[in-house]
């Protein structure tokens, strides 16, 4: 009898640690459901930096990807070659390279200074690393050998605006879900996790360029997997790939990724007109545009340079646009050219012609069928601090935003009112990563190496300041009691010290 209930005990303990550890797991982009909300139980450092609570640090590459962990391994990706990427995987406590994989890459485009080749965060479960690039398209990888499992070549992507890639996969059940809404191909994949397979596909031509990635709703028992794109949101069948329900309640494009909440669909926005995009990013051109007001092929060929403008992305757009034939595309042509007919989001213009930017938060109910639009927005607001890169962070019943300066501000997820005027945090600076959180306390990363550690309630109280030594664009990520750092060509891991 003492015997069989020892081995009970021990059978539990097991069963307890195995549960925790796959809890805790942070496996893709912003950790479970996109949320930046960890379930880790272990204490976190609130202070920490090069000589303070870092466990290990790694050379990793140029790259602003997050680190993604799973069964205690971590994984990021970084460029180690001009024409080289690198998947890394650690052993999460002690920080041992357990394998390197890389890859030729071949001829890459030119990207904004901000980004990097290396952009994309891995997803990763117990068994499997998916891994994205640009030129290779997605990979599975044997997470503890790193050996090859699959590999689906995907269209290269094409960015007009020099944006470059930025899409990360992100796990649903047995599928790895993919969106790539570029300016050529835009596309949702739903991939076997096991086998690679393409389980369905939705060809997102009514899409121009997003960033936001897929997430799960859930009302009454019935997933839906949403993605915010161009003018809409989108609820697709888990099971097919079919498009349940839309509202066409967004902007031109998106780089935030929305949070779901109890069967709601938290979204925070910015963007500007794609007349004024365009305009500014390449009729101003130095060394493309002549500032005319208006675009032709040659500007935007000569913009981007070397690498040459698919005729299809011509036939598609411009050529659809130049309502007048006169070779031109000017004032209401631009978003003729670059909205698809169907999904026309924004049709505002100002005096110049151009759709201004705008800027909001919402909340809209999941669950639905058919054009949602009207029926089930709960609330929207407009707003001047939404940021158009961080997504939004939701804890106890908050709406906390984060925008470029350290500004942030809180809101009431019920009704959207303001719970907290506009407040400044740490030095200021830019902002790219999205707030994450776990042990009470929400970590903002800086473009300019600091990450700021708030208390999670209702006052925010700013409990640090840590300077970690180099730009951080990558959300951080949590997990086995630790927080990982990406910096821009660095992986560090902090957690508390035990005393000596």
């Amino acid at each position: 009898m003492v015997l069989r209930h020892s081995l009970t005990s021990t059978v539990l303990v097991v069963f307890l640690i195995v549960s925790q550890g796959a809890a805790a797991d942070w496996p893709q982009f912003r950790g479970p459901n996109c949320t930046g909300v960890s379930t880790e139980a272990q204490s976190l450092p609130v202070s920490f930096s090069p000589t303070e609570n870092l466990a290990w640090s790694a050379a990793v590459g140029d790259g602003i990807g997050s680190a993604v962990v799973a069964a205690g391994r971590v994984f990021v990706s970084g460029m180690t070659g001009s024409e080289q990427v690198s998947l890394f995987a650690f052993d999460a406590v002690s920080g041992k390279q357990l394998w390197r994989r890389d890859w030729p890459t071949g001829p890459l485009t030119d990207l904004h200074a901000i980004n990097s080749q290396a952009s994309s965060t891995p997803a990763a479960d117990a068994d499997r690393v998916y891994f994205y690039f640009s030129t290779l398209g997605l990979l599975s990888i044997d997470a503890k050998n790193g050996q090859d499992l699959w590999h689906r070549k995907l269209p290269t992507p094409f960015f007009v605006f020099k944006w470059g890639p930025g899409m990360s996969p992100v796990l649903y059940k047995d599928m790895v879900l993919f969106c790539q809404d570029d300016d050529l191909n835009p596309a949702f994949y739903a991939f076997d996790k096991v086998t690679g397979d393409v389980r369905w596909k939705d060809d997102r031509l009514d899409m121009s360029v997003n960033y936001s990635h897929p997430v799960i709703s859930t009302v009454n028992g019935r997933d839906d997997i949403v993605v915010g794109g161009t003018g809409m949101l989108i609820g697709y069948d888990p099971t097919n790939g079919n498009r349940r329900w839309f509202a066409k309640v967004l902007l031109r494009n998106m780089k935030t990724t929305p949070i779901c909440r109890d069967g709601k669909i938290y979204v925070s926005l910015q963007s500007s007109g794609i007349a004024d995009q365009w305009i500014a990013a390449v009729d101003r051109d130095e060394h493309a545009g002549n500032n005319d007001g208006r675009l032709d092929k040659e500007e935007i060929q000569r913009f981007l340079g070397k690498q040459p403008v698919p005729e299809a992305f011509f036939t598609r757009t411009f050529d659809r646009g130049d309502l007048n034939k006169d070779g031109y595309l000017e004032g209401r042509e631009l978003d003729v050219a670059f909205l698809h007919p169907d999904n026309f989001a924004g049709q505002d213009f100002n005096a110049l012609g151009d759709a201004a930017a705008e800027q909001f938060i919402m909340a809209i109910q999941g669950g639905g069928t058919g054009d949602v639009s009207e029926s089930h927005v709960l609330w929207k607001h407009k707003t001047k601090h939404t940021d158009h890169v961080v997504s939004p962070y939701v804890s106890s019943g908050r709406l906390f935003l984060l925008k470029s300066g350290g500004i942030t501000t809180v809101f009431d997820i019920e009704d959207g009112s303001s719970l907290q005027r506009a407040k400044r945090i740490g030095r200021g600076g830019d902002y790219y990563a999205s707030p994450v959180s776990g042990d009470g306390k929400i970590y903002l990363a800086s473009e300019n190496g600091d990450v700021v550690v708030l208390k999670d309630d209702a006052s925010y109280e700013e409990l640090a300041r840590n300077e970690v030594g180099e730009s951080i664009v990558a959300s951080p990520a949590i997990a086995d009691g630790s927080v990982f750092i990406r910096s821009r060509t660095r992986l560090h891991c902090f957690r508390l010290q035990a005393a000596e």
